[in-house]
């Protein structure tokens, strides 16, 4: 069998297993070039060239293993490969993190712009760090920065040190075991970036059992989303330097914070490249409503 009729007999299958996607795909067929390729080890920008060659059948077993797995276990393809992209690089990843697909991304490869000067970007301070994803893009998009990743997970950490690592980062970012700021050094930072968990109590019930693969500690945030967030937004005004700015994704959550915390006037980002929920507020903006960061 030809790589190009793998794709398309894995797709088919997909599709009529009725699969829920969202963790760096949005479509069976995506999915399927997703699986075949990482397994074969085809580079996604030469995959043109091996479309017409035949696959050995041990890799075509591998697949189908695999292909099982997927339908039966709903797991993520990111998970059965040990592969995911984020700002264009390749993490390692498996069911000790999310998976990485933050919008964030779009903000990290702009470096920060219009809301930072070049030249002017530091230190940064990644919360919540799972992969590394955030602080590994960061790290790579901006030479000289250096940047903390805090993580409250040992396991989260473990996965991080192999990104930076694997992407030749880890003597500019610092891993630190913490609960967001409990254990994070009395510095200044240029931008604290963070995707917390935010997922409500009802949403979390609801989730399709693909995302029930992730680990609920990088989703869950209470009742109604917030807990992390207020957490943050509570203490960043204490590590933020006088011009820098705090950037958190909260995506379905967005809503609800508004209606919290109605005086804020949040910068809600727009992304070209698709995604909601993303806001920028200024050590000023922290400071004069620090009374209204309550974690619920």
């Amino acid at each position: 069998m030809k790589v190009i009729q793998l794709i398309d007999s894995v797709s088919t299958q997909f599709t009529d297993a009725g699969l829920v996607f969202g963790h760096g795909t949005d479509n069976a067929n995506d999915e399927a070039f997703y699986l075949v390729t990482s397994v074969l080890d085809i580079p996604h920008d030469e995959a043109g060239l091996h479309f017409d060659r035949e696959v050995l059948g041990e890799d075509i077993k591998r697949i189908e293993e695999f292909v099982i797995r997927r339908i039966k276990d709903r797991v993520p393809v990111a998970y059965l490969v040990n592969r995911a992209w984020f700002a264009g690089l390749e993490f390692f990843v498996d069911d000790r993190v999310l998976v990485p697909r933050s919008p964030l991304a779009e903000l990290i490869l702009k470096r920060f712009s219009p809301w930072k000067e070049q030249g002017t970007i530091h230190r940064i301070l990644d919360l919540g760090t799972g992969s590394g994803c955030i602080a590994v893009a960061a790290a790579t998009a901006i030479a000289e920065a250096l940047v903390d990743a805090v993580d409250i997970s040992e396991d989260a950490l473990e996965v991080a040190a192999i990104n930076t690592k694997n992407c030749g980062v880890s003597e500019r970012v610092r891993l630190i075991q913490s609960d967001f700021f409990v254990n994070v050094p009395e510095v200044f930072y240029d931008i604290i970036i963070s995707n917390p968990p935010y997922v409500s109590e009802i949403e979390m019930s609801e989730l399709a059992p693909e995302y029930r693969q992730e680990p609920v500690i990088g989703l869950a945030a209470g009742s109604d989303g917030l807990k992390s967030v207020l957490s943050i937004l509570h203490d960043a005004s204490n590590f933020l330097a006088n011009d820098g700015i705090l950037v958190i994704e909260v995506g379905n959550s967005q809503d609800t914070l508004e209606s919290y915390l109605p005086d804020v006037a949040f910068t809600w980002l727009e992304l070209e490249l698709g995604g909601e929920g993303v806001f920028l507020l200024n050590k000023e903006d922290l400071v004069t409503h620090q009374s209204k960061f309550k974690v619920k």
